[in-house]
């Protein structure tokens, strides 16, 4: 009698959740659970009960507070009083994935079908954890068997089936039609599967939120941005849960120069979903135009940590380390980026780049060659390639390989001018005074605006052929197309130097010394020896 009179108890009490829970009352709910757990502490199916009210209360866009840690309180001592283990484990993975912690949430789903090898969501959830860590070969086996015990009731399993099709750079026709198979199915079959369900209704209930974000977009179109702020910010006192604003709040506050608080919004929508890239992304670049290069690193090794297969996420941290001198770990990041992406012109840009690393900050020529080859392979037809192996070979002293490559170059652009100029220093090096004018004429006509070439040929004609108006004509031509080229300046003071104008010759220096604190293109204690001797 006692025992039917306690299940009666539990049954009404089991009654009176479900009308409250489907009446929206969870914080009521919660409270009922609260209450009859103060007599009854053991009790594992009120603790798992409380533990999906939690889920269902943090998911609740309309409250604050977290309640992911007090639902997997909840499932553990739920676990402790022996409650049906394999479905626990299966929950607290779930929770342990929103809370961000996919290696501890793997680890729950991979004891969950361990002690019950057909609950079909938690194949999903570890397909779902290995696509969002990009390792996708991995979570097809999963997902296969996540359709295979699901039957119609696995929308969400060809949903994301169809997505790890569509994300493949390899796809065949016949890839194409299943991805589109998958799709359809997973249409046909939503509204049989609770999880996909539950998400379709979510994202429609989102709906009601579109006159805010056509205001909000409106006002920061016009530029009125404090207009813009008042309405997302009283969205979020009505929605504190709803992601999208924290951040359309912190652009708000960026495009008006507020970066501590654009920072406090990105950080806010990192606190209410600790995997969200778009707000990782939002803070690496607003540290990046700050230059906070220590925090853009921190924030994009966490996207790292999120999408350990995103290429350009290793370029863009490789170009913060070149930025901060750390030149080994930035060709370290690039050769992964290379490794990972399988873009023929990315991978070649990102391998040029590495090729300039090595070649002007570390100085390692064989390094920077194999690297500009490699991009040469990867691009045969862009030219700047070759430019920048060229110079490598003649910075090495290897002129015959340098000059087969800027032949090989003009093959390919004979009208860059860029090119001729380089082989006319080239040839010039190499003592051919008539060909290196030759090519420095050219590359002047085929662009006559080209400072370096004007104020090179200048000094073959100043040196080595001892034309002073010539070589005055040439430098004060490159002085004319750019005004705060140090080099061209010093040139022609050495020119006026030699035709004995030394106030001229003075002046000029001066004003070489002066662009050069910003340029440094010469040395300062040069061109200070030269005013010097002017009058020693």
């Amino acid at each position: 009698m006692k025992n039917t009179d306690t299940s009666k108890k539990a049954k009404r009490l089991r009654g009176r959740i479900d009308k409250m829970q489907k009446g929206g009352q969870i914080k009521n709910a919660v409270e009922l659970c609260q209450a009859a757990l103060k007599t009854d502490p053991t009790n594992h199916d009120l603790h798992a009960r409380l533990g999906d009210l939690y889920i269902e209360w943090h998911f609740d866009v309309h409250q604050a507070k977290h309640y992911l840690d007090e639902a997997i309180t909840e499932y553990q001592r739920a676990l402790e009083a022996g409650f049906d283990s394999a479905m626990i484990h299966y929950k607290i993975g779930v929770a342990l994935f929103h809370k961000g912690e996919l290696d501890k949430a793997l680890s729950h789903l991979s004891i969950c079908i361990e002690q019950d090898s057909n609950i079909a969501d938690a194949y999903y959830m570890i397909a779902k954890i290995y696509a969002k860590k990009d390792r996708l070969t991995d979570a097809k086996p999963y997902l296969d068997k996540a359709i295979k015990l699901g039957g119609l009731k696995a929308s969400r399993a060809h949903y994301l089936m169809h997505l790890l099709i569509n994300y493949r750079s390899d796809k065949t026709f016949a890839l194409r039609i299943m991805s589109i198979f998958h799709l359809i199915i997973s249409l046909f079959t939503l509204m049989l599967d609770k999880g996909s369900r539950t998400e379709f209704f979510t994202r429609i209930n989102f709906l009601k939120f579109v006159p805010v974000f056509l205001k909000g977009y409106y006002f920061e179109k016009i530029h009125n941005y404090y207009r813009a702020i008042e309405i997302y910010s009283h969205a979020i006192e009505n929605a504190p849960k709803f992601l999208p604003f924290y951040i359309l709040l912190g652009d708000v506050y960026k495009s008006l120069g507020k970066i501590s608080d654009a920072i406090n919004e990105y950080r806010m929508a990192i606190w209410l979903e600790p995997s969200s890239i778009t707000a990782y992304r939002s803070l690496c670049a607003l540290y990046e135009e700050q230059g906070d290069y220590d925090n853009a690193i921190a924030m994009y090794q966490k996207l790292i940590d999120l999408s350990p297969n995103d290429a350009v996420y290793y370029s863009n941290l490789a170009n913060i380390y070149y930025l901060k001198g750390k030149f080994d770990l930035a060709i370290s990041c690039y050769q992964t980026a290379i490794t990972l992406n399988p873009n023929r012109n990315w991978t070649s840009v990102i391998a040029q780049t590495v090729g300039f690393i090595f070649h002007e900050s570390k100085e390692n020529y064989d390094a920077a060659i194999s690297a500009y080859q490699s991009a040469s392979m990867l691009n045969p037809n862009d030219v700047d390639i070759y430019i920048s192996l060229g110079s490598a070979f003649y910075d090495k002293g290897d002129y015959s390989n340098a000059l087969i490559v800027y032949r090989n170059a003009l093959e390919i652009a004979p009208d860059n001018a860029r090119i001729h100029c380089n082989l006319g220093y080239l040839l010039w090096g190499k003592g051919l005074l008539d060909d290196s004018i030759k090519e420095y004429e050219i590359a002047i006509k085929l662009d006559p605006t080209y400072d370096i070439a004007y104020n090179n040929l200048g000094v073959i004609y100043l040196d080595d052929l001892g034309q002073i108006n010539k070589a005055i004509e040439l430098f004060r031509k490159a002085i004319e197309i750019n005004a705060n080229y140090a080099l061209a300046h010093y040139n022609m003071a050495r020119a006026m130097t030699i035709q004995g104008n030394k106030i001229e010759a003075a002046r000029l220096y001066q004003v070489a010394l002066d662009i050069n604190t910003f340029t440094n293109e010469l040395d300062n204690n040069e061109i200070k020896s030269r005013i010097e001797s002017l009058f020693s």
